[in-house]
Order: C-alpha cells, then sequence, then structure tokens
C-alpha cells in the first residue's frame, strides 16, 4: 500500500499513542482512519505484528527505551507537538515514567490526555488487574448476555472496544474541541466499565419501570421473543429476525405462513416460549439460501447470519465497500463515512520503530535527534525497517 496523503475530517490533529493492548490501539485505529496523524511509541525490541494487526494500521511508529532519559526528553518534546495523548497502562504506570498528566499538561496545557482502562483511575479496584468479561460483568451488561441458564462472553465487543475504545475517541474528540475554544486541555477517564454500563443505558432505564426483568431469554430483546431471534436452518445455517414493529409482524407472518393463532397478543410473555419452538421447527424446514430469498430485501427485517468469511461477500457489503483489502487482508474499512472529507486506512500496520526517522522529521524534530537517540541508546538504527510488528 503506497504512502499517501491522509485524508478525513481530521487531518488537522497530532496524537501521541503508548503502545498497548485492546481499547487503546483500537482507538488510535479509529482516529487515524478519519485522518490524525498518529504517532505510536513502541518498546524498542517488542515483536509481533503485520499485516494482520488490524488495529495498528494507519499509524507510525517510533520505538523508544523509555526507561532511557533521553526517550523521556523526545516523549516530552512529542507531547508538546499534539493535540491528544493516548495511553492504557494501570493507574500510576506513566506517572512513574515521568510522564503523567501533571507533568504533560504542563509542558502542554492545552493537551487532551487520554486514559483507558478497565476500571478506571479512581475506585477500590483502580490498581487490580482484568479482562473485557470481567468489566462488563461489573456494569450489570453480562447478566443481560446468553442463554437462559449462563450468560455468554460478548467477545471484546461490548467492553474493550464499545466500552473503552469508542468512549476514549469520542472523550479526546470533545476535549479537543473544547481545548480549542478555551485553550486549556484535560484528562479523559475512560473506564471499560463506565462505558459498558453506558451502553446499557436504556435497559437499565426499562428495568426501573418494569419493561425488563432480570432473567435471560425473557425480554424483547435478548431472546425470550419469537419475533426478535436467531434460528436454525435446514442446511445448518442461520437467520435472524427482528419482526418486532406490528406491520412488520403481518408480514412475517405472510411471508412464512406461521400459523399464530393470535397475532394480537404477540407481546404476551408467557407464550413466547412454545412460539419460538414453533418458529424454529418452520425456519429448520428450509435452507438459508431459501429464505434469504423470500424474506431478505422486504421489511421483514431480516438478515442472513453471516460468518467471517462470507460478510464480505456479501452483494450489501460489497456494493459499500465496507471491508477492503490491505496487503492480503480482508478487514472492515473506516468508519463512519464523511461526505466531504472521507477518511481513509493511511498505512498498513508499521514495522517497530519504522518511522523513526521520517515521523519525527514530519513532527519538526532536526535530524540530528535520531542519531543523539541512537547513541544514547534511547532508540536503535531502523535505517531498513524489520518485518517485526507490534507487542505491547
Amino acid at each position: 500500500m503506497s504512502e499517501s496523503p491522509r485524508r478525513g475530517p481530521l487531518t488537522s490533529l497530532k496524537v501521541l499513542e503508548f503502545a498497548g493492548q485492546g481499547p487503546g490501539p483500537f482507538c488510535g485505529m479509529l482516529l487515524s482512519d478519519l485522518g490524525a496523524d498518529v504517532i505510536r511509541i513502541d518498546r524498542a525490541g517488542a515483536r509481533g505484528g503485520g499485516p494482520g494487526e488490524v488495529m495498528g494500521r494507519g499509524r507510525r511508529s517510533v520505538a523508544l527505551d523509555l526507561k532511557n532519559p533521553a526517550a523521556m526528553t523526545l516523549c516530552l518534546d512529542l507531547i508538546e507537538r499534539a493535540d491528544a495523548l493516548i495511553e492504557g497502562y494501570r493507574p500510576g504506570v506513566m506517572e512513574r515514567l515521568g510522564l503523567g498528566p501533571d507533568i504533560a499538561l504542563t509542558r502542554n496545557p492545552r493537551l487532551v490526555y487520554g486514559r483507558v482502562t478497565g476500571w478506571g483511575q479512581t475506585g477500590p479496584l483502580a490498581q487490580a488487574a482484568g479482562h473485557d468479561i470481567n468489566y462488563v460483568a461489573l456494569s450489570g451488561a453480562l447478566s443481560l448476555i446468553g442463554v437462559k441458564d449462563r450468560p455468554v462472553p460478548p467477545l471484546a465487543t461490548l467492553g474493550d472496544i464499545g466500552g473503552g475504545a469508542l468512549y476514549l475517541a469520542l472523550g479526546l474528540l470533545a476535549g479537543i474541541v473544547r481545548a480549542r475554544d478555551s485553550g486549556r486541555g484535560q484528562v479523559v477517564d475512560a473506564a471499560i466499565v463506565d462505558g459498558a454500563a453506558s451502553m446499557v443505558s436504556m435497559i437499565y432505564g426499562r428495568h426501573a419501570v418494569g419493561g425488563w426483568v432480570g432473567e435471560r431469554e425473557a425480554n424483547l430483546s435478548d431472546g425470550g421473543a419469537h419475533f426478535y431471534n436467531p434460528y436454525r436452518c435446514a442446511d445448518g445455517k442461520w437467520v435472524s429476525i427482528a419482526s418486532f414493529e406490528p406491520q412488520f409482524y403481518q408480514l412475517l407472518l405472510d411471508k412464512t405462513g406461521f400459523d399464530d393463532r393470535d397475532p394480537a397478543r404477540r407481546m404476551d410473555k408467557a407464550a413466547w416460549p412454545a412460539l419460538r419452538e414453533r418458529m424454529a421447527v418452520l425456519i429448520a424446514t428450509r435452507t438459508q439460501a431459501e429464505w434469504c430469498a423470500l424474506m431478505e430485501g422486504t421489511d421483514v427485517c431480516f438478515a442472513p447470519v453471516l460468518s467471517l468469511d462470507e460478510a464480505p461477500r456479501h452483494p450489501h457489503n460489497a456494493a459499500r465497500g465496507t471491508f477492503v483489502d490491505v496487503e492480503g487482508i480482508l478487514q472492515p474499512g473506516p468508519a463512519p463515512r464523511f461526505s466531504e472529507t472521507p477518511g481513509a486506512i493511511q498505512r498498513p500496520p508499521p514495522a517497530i520503530g519504522e518511522h523513526n526517522r521520517d515521523a519525527l522529521r514530519d513532527w519538526g524534530f532536526p535530524e540530528r535527534t535520531v542519531a543523539d537517540l541512537i547513541t544514547a541508546g534511547a532508540m536503535r538504527d531502523t535505517a531498513t525497517p524489520s518485518s517485526a510488528g507490534h507487542e505491547p
């Protein structure tokens, strides 16, 4: 993938990202896809990565030994030039490195300092280890997801990505708008547990007024309703049905021939288990392709359940260019879309330290900076980039 001018609505932004895992890299990817100039500070000598490291795309990598004073000096100089900073370490780590928000905001009062963790910067669990499922569990969201007798992990989408990366990106952009108005930056504390809780605000509201019961598969959108569920087809593949509104439900009955003896009582929860069983028997009489031919594109609110291999080939996704190929890796393209300033994948995932020279040059550092860092032992010479990728 050849180098080209950055594109997107955020081309005026400079972001400094300290390499990590999960939500931090995803946030960096989002900002880069929308045009921000993101420099990632990697650990010198780290391994891993390559074209399959999709969350690493778009950035330039500068590899440093963060225990070296010369590296710390460079990081502070980069902070002076940045609009925003992303870090995802445990609370206190950046402070011990000498790169905490107090020092950073003193060097650059307009900086928006983004911190993403599982538990947040404060609270009894702030220093405890954890992973996506733990944060989602504590938010109350995990109790809502799964089958009747057990909750099911929602991959890392609801926690790391939704509750962490997306809220961090929103927080950074909101902070940047404020900084441009006021001249003052601030710290963004993006805790995954907070974001995951926020994402189920609607459910908390329904629960408070008796519209959502705590039992799984007993509510409208958790697998309880027969008209809002995935079903297995005759060929073992699946389809999804979400005929919530009365007119869409009637169309479902018309299209499938399902015999609901009293459609007016479709919201009767006591009847749902029996109706789900009958609907499952009906859907199992035809293949996924047959159901698609009958219902896809209609107001039934229907879609096939596609695999990772199938989704990019679906005519709708293909027409929109939802997936793109970068160095042989098929991956989702930038989102959302903009009519005047469309985003783009700026470059493939970098090798560690691949941009030691040009990234620093473009951020205003003289050529001798790299030589001085190499002499001080803070940076390795990467005149010929290795094929290694990123390992946090």
